[in-house]
C-alpha cells in the first residue's frame, strides 16, 4: 500500500520530483482504460483491442443502450427506476462527449508537460522545490479522492440496488431480462459497462485540475523570484536585468501552458455547463419525491459526483485570477525604484502585462469561474419549481 500511494506525500528535498509527476496517478487511469497505446511492438496491437472495448462500450455503446432500454422497457419502469436511470443517461451522453475531446487532444497534454519540464529547470533552490513537491502530492492525492467517490459510487449503486432487487441504471444488454431473475440481474454486469464510462468521465474532469493546480505552484516560484530582483547587492545591473528577463520568460511559459489546455476545456467544460443544471435537476426531483432508500443513497452520491466534475476546477479558476492580481501587486513592490532606465521600462511593461488575467472559456461563451458555475447549476432549482407548479410528480405515480 505505501509504495503504490507514496506520491500522495511531499517528497524529501533529496529526490529529484518533476511536475509532471503530479498526474502519474491520471496517466496510470488513461493506461487502464486504453487511452495511451504503446507505440511500437506486438503489445501494441493486443492494447488497440482493449481500446476498442472500452470506447466500444462506454463512449458509443451506453448512450445508446439506454434510448433502447427506454423505447422498450417505458411502460414497466417506476417512476423512482426511470428517473433513476434518466439522471444518468442524460450524463452518459456528456462524458461521451468529454471522453471524445479528451482523448483526441491527448497530444496536448504531453505538450504541456514538456512546458512544465521547462519550467522546472527554474527551480533554483529548496524553498521553490518544496513548493513543486507539495502541489504533486496534491494533485496525485486529489485524483484518489476522485478515484474513490466515483468508483465509490458505481460500487455502491450497483450492490444497493441489485441486491433490493432492481437493476441500478437500467441498461439494455442483448439477450438478457433483469427481470427474470436475481440470476439474470447479476449476470448482466451493468457494473462493468457502466465502470468504462465512469473511468472516462473521471479522467475528462480531473486533467484541468491537475494541470491548474501545477500551474498556480509555478506562479508561487514566480513570485518568490520577483521579490528576490536586485536584493543581492553583489550582482550587477546587466545580471539583475537578466534575472527580471527570466522572470518573464517563466510566466510566459505558464501561459503557454495555459493556452495548450484552451482548446480541451474549451470543449469539455462546455459540455458540463450544459448538462450540470439538468442533471442535477432530475436527481433532485428523482431523491425528493420517488427514491427509496437505496435509489436515494444512489443519488446523493450521484449529486457529490456531478458537483465534483466543476466545482473543484472552477474555484482553481478563480485562484488563478486571483494569481495574476497578486503577482501584478509583487512586481510593483520589488526593489525597482532605483533601477537603470532599462529596467524600469521592462519591469513597467511586464506589470502591465500580467494585469490580465489567466481565465479559461468555456465554449467561447462562459467564462470559467465560480459565478458561472453556480449560474448553471441553478437551473436545477428551476426544474424542481416547474415540476412542483405544475404537480408533475403525482402524475408520474
Amino acid at each position: 500500500m505505501a509504495p503504490t500511494f507514496k506520491l500522495i506525500k511531499p517528497a524529501p528535498l533529496t529526490e529529484r520530483i518533476a511536475s509532471r509527476d503530479g498526474c502519474i496517478y491520471m496517466y496510470r487511469g488513461m493506461w487502464v482504460i486504453g487511452w495511451l497505446p504503446p507505440k511500437a511492438g506486438k503489445g501494441r496491437y493486443v492494447y488497440l483491442i482493449w481500446t476498442f472495448v472500452t470506447y466500444f462500450f462506454g463512449v458509443f455503446y451506453l448512450p445508446v443502450a439506454f434510448v433502447i432500454s427506454y423505447v422498450r422497457e417505458f411502460s414497466n419502469f417506476e417512476p423512482g427506476e426511470f428517473f433513476t436511470s434518466l439522471q444518468l443517461a442524460v450524463n452518459v451522453y456528456g462524458a461521451s462527449a468529454k471522453s471524445l475531446v479528451t482523448c483526441s487532444y491527448l497530444r496536448r497534454l504531453s505538450q504541456t508537460k514538456i512546458l512544465l519540464d521547462r519550467l522546472d529547470e527554474r527551480l533554483l533552490n529548496d524553498d521553490d522545490r518544496k513548493k513543486i513537491h507539495a502541489v504533486v502530492a496534491r494533485c496525485n492525492y486529489a485524483f484518489l479522492i476522485y478515484t474513490f467517490i466515483y468508483c465509490g459510487f458505481a460500487g455502491s449503486t450497483f450492490l444497493s440496488m441489485v441486491l433490493s432487487g432492481t437493476s441500478p441504471w437500467a441498461i439494455y444488454i442483448p439477450f438478457l431480462d433483469w427481470r427474470d431473475g436475481p440470476l439474470s440481474l447479476w449476470v448482466a454486469l451493468e457494473y462493468f459497462t457502466m465502470s468504462f464510462a465512469v473511468l472516462q468521465a473521471q479522467l475528462s474532469d480531473t486533467y484541468p485540475l491537475m494541470f491548474t493546480l501545477i500551474f498556480r505552484a509555478h506562479l508561487e516560484v514566480l513570485k518568490d523570484h520577483i521579490r528576490k530582483l536586485r536584493m543581492n547587492p553583489t550582482r550587477t545591473e546587466r545580471e539583475n536585468y537578466e534575472d527580471l528577463i527570466d522572470c518573464i520568460m517563466d510566466h510566459k511559459l505558464v501561459l503557454r501552458c495555459c493556452n495548450q489546455l484552451r482548446p480541451i476545456i474549451y470543449g469539455t467544460i462546455f459540455v458540463q455547463f450544459l448538462l450540470i443544471g439538468l442533471v442535477l435537476g432530475l436527481t433532485l426531483i428523482n431523491l425528493f419525491f420517488f427514491s427509496n432508500f437505496w435509489q436515494g443513497f444512489g443519488s446523493v452520491l450521484f449529486v457529490l459526483t456531478i458537483l465534483l466534475e466543476t466545482f473543484p476546477f472552477c474555484y482553481t479558476c478563480n485562484l488563478l485570477i486571483d494569481d495574476s492580481e497578486d503577482l501584478a501587486n509583487t512586481i510593483f513592490q520589488s526593489n525597482w525604484i532605483d533601477a537603470e532606465p532599462r529596467y524600469k521600462t521592462t519591469m513597467i511593461n511586464f506589470m502591465h502585462h500580467v494585469q490580465q488575467p489567466i481565465i479559461f472559456i468555456a465554449g467561447g461563451i462562459f467564462p470559467i469561474s465560480m459565478n458561472s458555475n453556480i449560474s448553471v447549476a441553478k437551473f436545477a432549482f428551476s426544474i424542481i419549481t416547474i415540476v412542483r407548479q405544475m404537480n408533475l410528480a403525482d402524475q408520474f405515480q
